[in-house]
């Protein structure tokens, strides 16, 4: 595959296509929608889970991971409504003015920090003035990293060097105003460790009269952290190779702390695409080290994953960052520790 070739794919990826359609079949694809609106609204509640539960804490959480840690812990105490839908990558969704209304009901408000929510400081002045609910970034306290190159929003210098990972450097949280800040805590158990535990303790500082269910369910919601954590130091630390090449870089903190390096075709947004030349430099790096298989994500595009898999004549698999649950994974009943022990599956097969 050329360069041009390369490149064209970037640009179609970046520019997609859409079809024309006639006034008449826009009138009336409108009036159908409309009426299956209607007739949704009229045969169901849409938003049951969105509902403020008396005699329960209400949280609302941003996106999976902590809507998954937040009701592992909650249990039966706790209502805990997410706002991001199934199917919907986080890094560029905003809420409406209905998660609004229905965050300043609720007694706490749980978001990743770090960043990842950008849209938090201009939601949180928009809730009703007379609201009661506690914001609290679920990160703090795990050691962040900041990292060269586009963030997907302008910001951040142009990704020159192959070796993302080694331009990374603890931050502290006062940094999270700086673009490069990689928001991406949870898809590491170690750090997913610090975020449980924070949202234990908000919990039980806002419903302490059911502390002993909050801290008996963080307990044993750690002792699978501390358990796939243990399996991810043992089983990786026996491979051969050590370096994976991702579709965007959401792995920082899994190869921080568990001996990996990590290449990204994308920056620290899935937004943030290569330019094709970037592509060609990367095919170069997957064939000089042997690298076997580059690693995709469910909730985006893999048509760069492809592409680049394509020039260097090797394969794609999933790495999932764990950043939501497509239909098919939540119909399966999959969650953090299902997708998470997969990772490690396709990691021991891709560096073997």
């Amino acid at each position: 595959m050329t360069f041009y070739k390369v490149q064209s794919q970037v640009q179609a990826n970046r520019s997609g296509k859409t079809s024309k359609k006639g006034n008449m079949k826009l009138l009336w694809s409108g009036l159908l929608i409309l009426s299956l609106l209607v007739l949704s609204a009229c045969g169901q509640d849409r938003s049951n889970s969105a509902k403020m539960v008396e005699g329960k804490v209400n949280v609302v959480t941003t996106f999976y991971p902590v809507y998954a840690f937040t009701a592992a812990i909650g249990g039966e105490d706790a209502n805990v409504i997410n706002l991001l839908p199934t199917g919907v990558e986080p890094h560029d969704w905003t809420p409406k003015s209905q998660d609004i209304v229905n965050t300043s009901k609720a007694q706490l408000f749980f978001y990743n920090g770090a960043g990842l929510e950008g849209w938090v400081p201009n939601f949180l002045k928009s809730l009703n003035s007379d609201t009661q609910v506690k914001s609290v970034a679920v990160s703090e306290g795990v050691k962040l990293l900041t990292a060269e190159g586009d963030d997907g929003h302008g910001h951040g210098e142009e990704h020159e060097d192959e070796h993302a990972d080694e331009h990374a450097d603890e931050a502290t949280s006062e940094d999270v105003a700086d673009h490069h800040i990689d928001p991406h805590t949870w898809v590491s158990p170690k750090s997913a460790m610090i975020m449980a535990e924070n949202i234990k303790n908000s919990l039980v500082e806002a419903d302490p009269e059911h502390k002993a269910g909050y801290e008996q369910r963080y307990e044993e919601l750690r002792t699978k952290l501390e358990t796939l954590d243990q399996r991810f130091v043992d089983e990786l630390a026996t491979v051969p190779n050590k370096e994976i090449v991702v579709s965007h870089q959401a792995f920082g903190y899994l190869a921080r702390d568990y001996g990996l390096t990590q290449h990204a075709i994308m920056g620290l947004s899935p937004d943030a695409e290569p330019t094709g030349q970037d592509i060609v430099k990367l095919a170069k790096l997957v064939k000089d080290e042997g690298i076997k298989y580059i690693f995709f994500e469910e909730l985006v595009s893999d048509k760069l994953a492809k592409t680049l898999a394509s020039e260097a004549g090797v394969e794609t698999m999933v790495l999932n960052p764990v950043e939501g649950l497509t239909k098919e994974q939540a119909t399966n009943g999959d969650d953090y520790f299902t997708l998470m022990e997969k990772n490690l599956q396709n990691l021991l097969i891709a560096l073997k």
